[in-house]
């Protein structure tokens, strides 16, 4: 059911030809209040991988190291600091409510959303697991991305949850401007109907995969159906099994790292992901 829908989606944006540059630049202020528990998992495009191509790294070095805070250092020139208005000027910014939780929080989500699309856009996350650069594999790693965020974010309870329908609102609307960039304005919330199933399919999915009496390889088998299978297979064939694999393994660690990160990091986005960089730096180094 699930690849009918991404079948139905292609087709569609097939006829008006996809052609996106994805890249996002401003923060998003708008948030209407939808219901996190809806929020769910995935993605979609035609155009084969080259799976068949040996990878350009060794992958099965990769993702192998200790999980550990992803807090970004008290000096590091990558912090978002809030503003600390004096005066006159705090008393005004006071009075329009700029210092309330609400305000406080969607300024955080818009932050945790920058450090998510930071390392989607990056073009060694493509490189590093074998992926072409289609609407499909952004939508897909974005969706995981996100996965991660509100899985770390649950465990602060119900203030991670709420931090978490502010951080959704801000993906889904960049999702909206991507799809009206791809040029199907016209059918816009259909697409965002069907990529709010698709993204909440691949949440239950890798959800299920963490939990403990889950097979070995599940999450690699998620990760095969939702980011790189193409005609709806459930395993990944034997070219695609090492990328898949250290995918999964790259999933699993974000997990625990993530999970190691203070409560203030996350809810002002001051983490970075794994740095693709170094890992794959190490993975040369004992090729």
């Amino acid at each position: 059911m699930m690849f009918q829908r991404w079948g139905g989606a292609i087709a569609n944006l097939s006829r008006v030809g996809l052609q996106y540059n994805l890249k996002f630049g401003t923060d998003f202020n708008v948030v209407s209040r939808r219901s996190y528990a809806k929020v769910a998992a995935a993605a979609a495009d035609s155009v084969e991988k080259d799976l068949q191509s040996e990878p350009k790294i060794n992958l099965d070095r990769m993702f192998w190291s200790k999980p550990c805070s992803l807090a970004l250092a008290p000096d590091s020139s990558l912090r978002v600091e809030e503003p600390n208005y004096e005066g006159v000027k705090r008393i005004i910014f006071k009075l329009m409510l700029f210092y309330s939780k609400q305000s406080k929080s969607i300024r955080g989500a818009n932050v945790v959303y920058r450090r998510i699309v930071s390392q989607v856009d990056k073009p060694l996350i493509y490189e590093v697991f074998n992926l072409e650069k289609t609407f499909k594999t952004t939508f897909a790693l974005l969706v995981l991305h996100m996965w991660l965020c509100l899985r770390r974010l649950k465990e602060e309870g119900k203030e991670g949850v709420e931090f978490g329908q502010y951080l959704y609102e801000i993906y889904n609307h960049d999702v909206e401007l991507r799809v009206s960039k791809a040029g199907v304005n016209l059918l816009l919330t259909r697409w965002m109907k069907d990529l709010e199933k698709i993204f909440y399919g691949n949440i239950v999915a890798y959800d299920s995969a963490m939990l403990p009496e889950a097979k070995s390889d599940e999450m690699s088998k998620v990760i095969w159906r939702n980011i790189y299978s193409d005609d709806g297979s459930s395993q990944p064939n034997d070219a695609a099994s090492r990328t898949v694999q250290a995918m999964a393994r790259y999933a699993h660690r974000e997990v625990s790292c993530l999970s190691l990160t203070a409560k203030e990091a996350m809810f002002s986005g001051n983490f970075i992901f794994t740095p693709l960089e170094s890992e794959k730096l190490n993975s040369k180094r004992h090729t």
